[in-house]
């Protein structure tokens, strides 16, 4: 399960800001741009002291503590991260229940944190996870990167062990409906929305060979070898990409 979960959204689209932006959100988007997260979310941070209340600023953050955990050196800084990221979003649904930003980085924030647990307590996050991606879909038909989030839940459930199925059997009283097929119609969505989200392409690749369409597996990924890598994510993805397509050509 960790590693589809690895890669978990920059640059997402938000909410237009109500107030003129702060310079500190300008000053961390150029460190976005420079691929320097850590400093951008500390500028992040620095903007939403400078200016409450702005409830993009508060995803922002969110989605930031969400990228940067898996890269701490240990496991106490990447559940400290993790758990950041969770009460940032809890922050932002509080903001603005409806607001379809704030259920999709509380999205992000579930599925990041149950890569830090094990048996039950990741099992647990199945539900609230899809729950919150369907409700950023719901409130934002057009919400890319909730469509990718729920791709990845179909995939993600569709792939758990054995053990694992009968832990969610156990707590929900029966299997999640999901299926291979329904990751691939939800990652087309989210690709017809967003062409240049990186994710997409990585994830269909990876589908289509579980699927045993190594063709199909192929063209995604030297579709995404053209594709620029505007942040660190993305320049994560390519390196993937180009790993698993070395893989399928040898």
């Amino acid at each position: 399960m960790r590693l589809f979960w690895i890669t978990l959204f920059a640059f997402f689209t938000v909410d237009t800001l109500s107030q003129e932006i702060h310079p500190f959100v300008k000053e961390a988007q150029q460190l976005e741009r420079q691929f320097n997260d850590q400093a951008a979310l500390n500028k992040y941070l620095e903007a939403s002291k400078a200016q409450p209340g702005q409830i993009t600023t508060i995803c922002k953050i969110s989605e930031l503590y969400s990228v940067l955990g898996k890269r701490q050196k240990s496991k106490e800084q990447e559940k400290a991260y993790n758990k950041a990221a969770k009460q940032y979003a809890e922050q932002a649904l509080r903001m603005n229940p409806n607001s379809s930003d704030a259920n999709f980085v509380m999205s992000v924030a579930m599925g990041r944190a149950a890569l830090s647990e094990s048996g039950q307590a990741k099992i647990n996050a199945v539900k609230d996870i899809k729950r919150y991606a369907e409700k950023a879909i719901q409130l934002d038909p057009g919400n890319a990167r909730a469509y990718h989030v729920l791709a990845r839940w179909h995939l993600e459930v569709s792939s758990l062990s054995s053990f694992e199925k009968w832990l969610v059997k156990v707590t929900f009283g029966a299997l999640p409906a999901a299926s291979l097929d329904d990751a691939i119609k939800y990652y087309e969505k989210s690709k017809q929305l967003n062409p240049q989200l990186l994710q997409n392409y990585l994830d269909l690749a990876r589908c289509f060979q579980k699927k045993e369409e190594e063709t199909k597996a192929l063209t995604f990924l030297q579709l995404l070898q053209k594709m620029p890598a505007n942040n660190t994510e993305e320049q994560w993805v390519k390196q993937e990409g180009s790993k698993l397509l070395k893989e399928l050509q040898d």
